[in-house]
């Protein structure tokens, strides 16, 4: 009989070591992190155990961590929801934008496109042709490396030392009107992996706010 055989007769028989309770206290095995040292079966189930109980309790702290945080941020993004029904003009929605992703979010560089009709006026502003079919044709907010050089002009004299970018297309009425473009120095700042659901829910406030 080898190990193998051991192994599989006690998975086949579950009931062996609770009818053969005294083994517990007589079989001993290596200390998990003193090799040198032997403990019981069941001084080793504790470790086990112990060792479990420790990676769940790291999960839910990291849950509790990721939970704050995103409680954080839909504060912050309610804010802004508040900010954007209390405009009462175009530059009123600017305002509300800028600040609230400025100040509230520690956003550096914010910049504002759009090139439609909005709020009933014409506020559009020249946009290349090719950098409009870019922006149309985002289904979700880009996040990483600025790539594309007229989008990354729009945020003027920090263009130089931006090195990532989030691009939000702003749609409203089954039309995208325009963008909006959140930059920073720090190349981590906005990642190509990162969640966009926020992001997302940004740029739907701001297009609501200006087709309003």
């Amino acid at each position: 009989m080898n190990a193998e055989d051991v192994a599989r007769y006690l998975r086949d028989n579950p009931d062996f070591l609770s009818d053969h309770g005294e083994l517990f206290t007589r079989l001993t095995v290596p200390h998990p992190r003193h090799g040198g040292q032997a403990i019981s079966l069941a001084e080793r189930q504790l470790h086990a155990l112990r060792d479990k109980i420790g990676q769940l309790e790291q999960k839910l702290s990291e849950l509790i961590r990721f939970g704050e945080e995103n409680d954080d941020i839909s504060e912050k993004v309610h804010r802004l929801a508040v900010a954007l029904l209390g405009a009462r003009s175009l530059d009123g929605v600017h305002h509300a934008v800028f600040v609230s992703l400025q100040e509230d979010f520690s956003v550096p560089h914010v910049a504002l496109r759009t090139w439609r009709k909005v709020g009933g006026e014409d506020e559009s502003v020249a946009v290349g042709e090719a950098t409009r079919r870019y922006v149309e044709g985002l289904r979700h907010p880009y996040c990483g490396a600025p790539d594309n050089i007229e989008v990354l002009g729009w945020l003027g004299e920090a263009a130089p030392h931006v090195r990532s970018i989030a691009l939000i297309p702003l749609i409203g009425n089954g039309a995208t009107m325009g963008a909006l473009v959140l930059g920073s120095a720090e190349a981590e700042r906005f990642y190509a992996e990162m969640g966009t659901l926020y992001l997302g829910r940004i740029g739907d406030l701001v297009a609501a706010a200006l087709a309003s």
